[in-house]
């Protein structure tokens, strides 16, 4: 009876135990849409957006495909710093031909939340990004720039997550710099265990005195707390967009803090 009795207690500790325990921590996926959330993952975590993406027929290409990886930070509840890069990059032109393979452009860049959702009222962040390093291999129609800064909003309504970016980046070709100025609105909604995400996005193209607007859906499931999974497809509506785009990819948020809390 003592010996039961002692058996028992120790399953009830390590019950408990392993009830007071965190969780593992939740990812914050940005990937697949265009926007970006205003919101930032748990800080301490390092989280891993990567995925691939190809794409037809755009002013600069006939096919390209390319491999995209963001690395994230947060280092306190409203600071984030991240680092954006396309190791793999493969296009030709339109007619199949010039084909060449690039590494593609490195990004450095920090997230700052200036207000957070309080009911009503939406996260409000902002971000820098500079390039560090310029690719020779052709862009999508968004275009390259140098340096832009972006105001993120995020909230939730009813059962729909919405993120809007207002975007003004700095572009530059042949020593001639320009503003771009972007729009973006993606909202979200649950569908049973998956998440449905449908964005529209506006960008101009000063060099080409033209606008990209496009049309994105996508998909994702959490295969855990810390792992999403996505997929999907964009298409451009006018001459200079890229006409069709599609993009594979997961979000996964190492589940160890780097130093203690």
């Amino acid at each position: 009876m003592k010996l039961r009795t002692f058996g028992c207690g120790s399953l009830l500790i390590c019950a408990l135990r392993l009830v007071a325990q965190d969780p593992i921590p939740e990812a914050n996926p940005a990937r697949p849409t265009v926007s970006t959330p205003a919101t930032l993952p748990p800080v301490g975590y390092l989280q891993f957006e990567t995925g691939s993406l190809g794409a037809v027929t755009s002013p600069e290409f006939g096919t390209r495909f390319g491999i995209n990886q963001v690395t994230k930070l947060a280092i306190t509840p409203r600071l984030e710093l991240f680092f954006q890069t396309e190791p793999y990059v493969h296009s030709s032109n339109s007619s199949g031909g010039d084909k060449q393979i690039h590494p593609g452009e490195v990004w450095l860049g920090a997230q700052a939340v200036v207000v957070p959702a309080d009911g009503g009222r939406p996260t409000i962040a902002v971000s820098y990004v500079r390039r560090l390093y310029e690719s020779p291999a052709p862009e999508l129609d968004m275009g390259t720039n140098r340096q832009s800064g972006t105001l993120l909003l995020s909230n939730d309504v009813a059962d729909f997550h919405y993120d809007a970016n207002f975007i003004v980046t700095e572009q530059t070709e042949g020593g001639v710099r320009r503003a771009q100025h972007a729009q973006t609105l993606s909202i979200s909604h649950p569908l049973k265990k998956f998440t449905i995400s449908g964005e529209i996005w506006h960008f101009t193209q000063p060099y080409l005195h033209s606008n990209a607007v496009g049309n994105l859906w996508a998909l994702s499931y959490p295969v855990r707390r810390n792992l999403v999974i996505d997929g999907g497809f964009d298409h451009g509506f006018t001459n200079t967009s890229t006409h069709w785009e599609e993009f594979i990819g997961f979000t996964f948020l190492l589940p160890r803090r780097l130093w203690p809390e």
